[in-house]
């Protein structure tokens, strides 16, 4: 049985999976899976303060090499459908592209590698695909607590490959080796309000929150590792809530996010931010400092064989190997990485989370012809 990768992924984009609905997206991945050989899982994970989300495994094949597949279904609302040339759940092929919101990010890494796996035969070796709808918003009833109930479950793998879109410009340009974490705080500094004509009755705090900006922005946390760009520290708000023009406000927050090497731990960080709001005169006022959410930590992927067979697949493909980057935000590789070795390759996704999101669809062939290629070397079934 083949499966076509553009009708798959037509079939998905019509899925309105916005988190945390999955809106029949998993339905349609179960039908399919199972027509080609595959056991299929349902799992439901709640709690954290957070949505239930639906989640999905399915595997094929016993013993042998184990190769992991991972994605999401689940996609960011469409926004102003005004922007929109058409309805964002209605697949729409023109000119050689197919748009639809979730074309890009990542039904169509998801369309690749399930149609790649039609054309595996199933005594190649086992084939885990773990896919969560729960991956751009909250992300903590999604892949983080599906590896845990793999690995709990006794379904391990050598290695690990996320459908998201890596490639920059063309396909198969870049494959992403890690990710840079990310930390996020605010920084809180309370006065005395009072009015602007009698300022020695009121103690201002945004003059310390001034200088406590200046203080986290000015100094570079790093220069960079071996592959690794530098951390970097971006203030996204200062605020006081403050309307009017004659009152000196009471307090005031700034927030920041830091996206970080692998020379730093959360920890580290905490530390370091703490240490630069220490440099600042408070001038008698208080400050505050948290941690806002829960830290992504920066991961790097071991290098290795079968990272060069992925390499050396997608370099016969276009003339030259691609790029080992680890730019980007965040990913649910972070997650995967924990238990093996795990690379991101995917489409080019300048179009994702924008008004007429879209690939090109022979892009889409490429990417399972990659996959495939990679699957048959990564299983040592091609012949001479």
């Amino acid at each position: 049985m083949t499966i076509d990768p553009a009708d798959l992924l037509a079939r998905l984009i019509a899925c309105p999976s916005v988190t945390p609905d999955e809106a029949g997206a998993l339905d349609l991945l179960e039908a399919e899976l199972e027509a080609i050989g595959f056991a299929v899982t349902r799992l439901r994970f709640t709690g954290d303060g957070s949505y239930p989300v639906d989640n999905f495994f399915a595997t094929r094949g016993q013993g042998g090499r184990r190769l992991l597949f991972a994605g999401h279904t689940d996609v960011v609302p469409p926004g102003d459908l005004a922007h929109w040339t058409a309805d964002p759940f209605a697949p729409r092929i023109t000119d050689g592209k197919i748009f639809g919101r979730g074309a890009a990010d990542m039904k169509s890494g998801i369309a690749a590698f399930v149609a790649a796996c039609a054309n595996i035969p199933p005594q190649a070796g086992t084939i885990h695909l773990a896919i969560t709808n729960d991956e751009e918003a909250d992300a903590v009833n999604g892949t983080e607590k599906l590896m845990r109930w793999m690995a709990d479950n006794g379904h391990h793998f050598d290695f690990a490959i996320v459908g998201e879109p890596s490639s920059a410009e063309t396909l198969g340009d870049s494959i992403k080796i890690g990710r840079r974490g990310s930390f996020s705080g605010k920084v809180t500094v309370t006065g005395t309000q009072g009015h602007v004509a009698y300022p020695h009755k009121a103690n201002n705090p945004l003059p310390v929150l001034a200088a406590i900006a200046t203080a986290l922005s000015t100094e570079k946390l790093d220069t960079g590792t071996e592959h690794f760009p530098a951390s970097n520290l971006e203030l996204t708000t200062i605020d006081t809530g403050n309307p009017v023009s004659n009152v000196i406000p009471m307090s005031g927050t700034l927030r920041f996010n830091i996206r970080y090497n692998d020379s730093w731990t959360p920890e580290a960080l905490a530390d370091w931010v703490r240490a630069r709001i220490a440099s600042v005169d408070a001038r008698h006022t208080a400050i505050d400092f948290e941690v806002s959410g829960t830290p992504s930590r920066a991961f790097l992927s071991p290098l290795g064989p079968d990272i060069e067979t992925l390499s050396a697949v997608i370099a016969q493909r276009n003339g030259q190997p691609p790029e080992y980057s680890t730019g980007g935000g965040t990913s649910d590789a972070r997650f995967i990485a924990q238990y093996g070795p795990v690379v991101e390759c995917g489409l080019v996704g300048p179009s994702m989370h924008k008004a007429d999101e879209h690939i090109a669809l022979a892009d889409l062939t490429g990417l399972r012809d990659i996959y495939i290629s990679f699957m048959q070397r990564y299983f040592a079934l091609e012949t001479a």
